[in-house]
């Protein structure tokens, strides 16, 4: 059922294209058109599809009997490649809750893939415009952003202010540290698996710095580096039938790095191919990243690691325009509300400490609550949290009574008997400071 209604979806989105060759130009947007709702999506709501005049797909639903909340999403990745509808579909399944719980749902795919997150959030934006002017004028809209998303929602949250769209803003699962400091640690793994591996690349490939991810002309895949993880650390096979000298550099990287080994894949990839679109398409050639100065620690020797592997200096240039496009200010004149798997690999719960630590030099500090929760995915926590928070939420808007972790996790355990057990919140929980997790490095 799925793929066919993936199917319907899009030869619905490759007809409207076909109708309107200049989408990219400026132009008024479109009405969206009825579709079938993906998998997960109540019966009873109504889904609209379209493409917008920037290029990017985007998919509304409208649950039966809507009260006037929409939920404006911005997903995760982010992707490199072109933008298709069918990634729309995907995010609406796994936020199906969000319709369940009586909430209008809209997800772009941005208008392009690649790590540009004040475009993810102008694209956002233009959605919830198409959603206005077509589908009806919400009561109250939410900025949702996960993962990566947090980041293109606490930008846009900080862009847009001036007509107030937003009421509040939800991130989940967030990769809030900003570019500049959110992706240090994926530099380090580069450095020292090449230190452990020198594989990546091959001494006969020729050498190139690690910190701009891969020589544009590069042809290599994810399915090389795959090969080349396998090779050196075993990755593909169970820890019982890697060689001894392979699990040992596994673990070096584990204690180095800070990261369970079933994440030492997807991050090789992010620190190849996501740098790659940095630096070649964002930062004019020049890399944003550096490791000068990072004093790594937990090898079995921790001087010859530190002696054998690469230095690399941040461009200051591309630094500034990095930061630019994905830095938060903290100046966020909404209620924000983030709750974060406390083991999550992918975007660690320290980087939460620094989003406060960036709330509160914004002025933003009253205006943030943070919850953790020891269970979930980094992808998916559980259905009963998502509309324990988006309740809170939207209280601390009506009545102006800021919500604690321990109101929250009060919540989530009486939205269990509606959404199904998975509450797993820890009101006490605080967060280390990042650089207790990433080492502290020098900084142009």
């Amino acid at each position: 059922m799925m793929r066919t209604r993936l199917h319907v979806f899009s030869v619905l989105a490759a007809a409207m294209i076909g109708a309107n060759p200049g989408l990219a130009a400026e132009s008024a947007e479109a009405k969206p058109v009825p579709a079938a709702c993906p998998a997960g999506v109540p019966a009873t709501a109504s889904c609209f599809a379209g493409q917008d005049s920037a290029g990017a797909f985007y998919l509304i639903a409208q649950p039966q009997g809507w009260t006037g909340t929409l939920v404006l999403h911005a997903h995760g990745g982010p992707e490199l490649g072109a933008p298709s509808p069918e990634r729309t579909a995907e995010d609406l399944t796994r936020w199906a809750i969000m319709v369940k719980a009586g909430y209008a749902w809209a997800g772009s795919t941005f208008r392009q893939g690649g790590v540009e997150v004040r475009a993810a959030a102008e694209d956002t934006e233009r959605l919830r415009k198409i959603f206005v002017a077509h589908v009806g004028k919400p009561q109250r809209t939410i900025l949702h952003g996960q993962s990566w998303g947090a980041s293109v929602a606490a930008k846009g949250a900080e862009m847009f202010t001036e007509q107030k769209p937003y009421d509040a803003v939800l991130l989940t699962s967030g990769v809030l540290g900003g570019g500049t400091r959110s992706y240090d640690f994926r530099l380090d793994l580069r450095a020292v698996y090449q230190y452990l591996c020198n594989n990546h690349p091959r001494p006969d490939e020729g050498e190139y710095p690690a910190n701009i991810g891969l020589p544009v002309a590069s042809p290599l895949k994810n399915t090389d580096i795959a090969a080349r993880t396998a090779e050196c650390l075993g990755l593909d096979k169970p820890v019982a039938q890697r060689t001894p000298e392979q699990q040992r550099k596994v673990e070096t990287i584990e204690k180095v790095i800070k990261i369970p080994a079933g994440s030492i894949q997807s991050h090789l990839n992010w620190a190849t191919f996501h740098f790659r679109d940095i630096v070649a398409k964002r930062t004019d050639g020049a890399s944003p990243f550096g490791n000068s100065g990072v004093r790594y620690s937990g090898s079995a020797d921790d001087a010859a690691l530190n002696a054998g592997v690469r230095r690399y200096k941040a461009d200051p240039a591309a630094v500034v325009r990095f930061a630019a496009d994905t830095d938060p200010t903290g100046q966020i004149p909404v209620p924000v509300l983030t709750v974060k798997w406390i083991g999550d690999p992918t975007a660690f719960v320290e980087l939460d400490a620094q989003f406060k630590e960036t709330m509160t030099r914004g002025g933003s500090a009253d205006r943030l609550v943070q919850t953790f929760v020891t269970t979930g995915t980094h992808s998916y926590i559980s259905d009963p949290t998502y509309p324990a928070l988006m309740a809170a939420l939207l209280d601390w808007v009506e009545t102006g009574a800021k919500p604690t972790p321990e109101s929250i996790a009060a919540r989530c355990g009486a939205a269990e008997a509606q959404f199904g057990a998975g509450c797993t919140f820890v009101p006490t929980y605080v967060p280390a400071a990042l650089e207790t997790r990433v080492a502290a490095r020098d900084r142009p």
